[in-house]
């Protein structure tokens, strides 16, 4: 069963920047997913994002192939994922493709002459969708009671790592017909800080606010055209101490094709990552 959730809109852009880090707090703590609006990315360049996406993923299977997955880079095919391992199905019915962080130079990119300036979009959205969440973060650490560049200081974004997931699922008719229940997206938590999601519009993403409760009550996430669907992920989750949650969620194999783009934002590799002075007390000492 699931309903329609009416999550917070957090408004990237509002000048009263303690009421807004209590509306994330808030957001967090009851659901680990919230809308981010007047991010600065702007329509234009996400609208060219799924263009180029959609060119991409409509290539042969053997061109896409041809930049099949390494080092956490480039294509993943369709069933090659399964994000819930306890199914018995035979695998998410979504094709990704990843790009990283731009500096190391492992990631993999379409020819130009194929796809020309398809990899000069994604690095523009990489740095805008990076910027987005670097000025978001300073909002989520006051919301955690902490000085607004706590995340800076700490050598969490000296060099973060950011990854954008292009997704493409395709429509049911365009999928084997089998009687197993196969997800878009099998449920899952994301592992990392923050993940910042734009889709197309089409429905699907679903959240289940009580990991452990049986059975599962899943609430369907609308899409709101522009604001980013943003969650916290585990380290966050472990890094507040269990206040900030990360929640449950998954993709329904959608009835027409539907593209989106996750970003997820990590911190850099050297950032020590232990429980916020802020987050525990005699009273709930550190978990992690």
């Amino acid at each position: 069963m699931s309903n329609a959730l009416q999550l917070p809109i957090i408004d990237l852009a509002s000048p009263d920047r303690f009421s807004t880090a209590n509306s994330i707090r808030q957001a967090c703590i009851d659901h680990g997913f919230f809308y981010l609006v007047n991010h600065g990315v702007d329509e234009e360049l996400v609208k060219k994002v799924f263009e180029q996406s959609s060119n991409f993923f409509s290539f042969p299977i053997e061109e896409k192939m041809k930049l099949a997955i390494k080092n956490h880079r480039g294509y993943t095919a369709l069933y090659a994922e399964k994000l819930d391992t306890t199914l018995t199905t035979k695998g998410d019915s979504k094709e990704t493709f990843y790009v990283g962080p731009l500096a190391d130079g492992l990631n993999q990119w379409p020819l130009e002459e194929d796809l020309p300036s398809w990899r000069s979009t994604m690095e523009t959205y990489h740095q805008k969708v990076l910027s987005a969440g670097t000025k978001l973060l300073s909002l989520i650490a006051l919301s955690l009671k902490l000085d607004e560049d706590f995340f800076g200081k700490v050598g969490a974004l000296n060099e973060p790592l950011g990854f954008i997931r292009l997704l493409h699922y395709p429509g049911s008719g365009d999928l084997d017909s089998s009687s197993e229940e196969v997800y878009g997206a099998s449920a899952h938590s994301d592992y990392g800080m923050i993940t910042l999601l734009m889709t197309d519009g089409v429905p699907g993403l679903q959240i289940c606010r009580e990991k452990s409760k049986q059975p599962q009550v899943w609430e369907d996430v609308p899409s709101i055209s522009g604001a980013f669907v943003v969650n916290i992920g585990d380290m966050l989750e472990r890094w507040t101490n269990c206040l900030f949650r990360s929640t449950l969620h998954r993709v329904l194999p959608p009835r027409q094709e539907r593209y989106s783009v996750a970003s997820f934002m990590e911190p850099s590799k050297d950032c020590i990552v232990e429980c916020l002075g802020s987050c525990c007390s005699e009273a709930c000492p550190p978990r992690y």
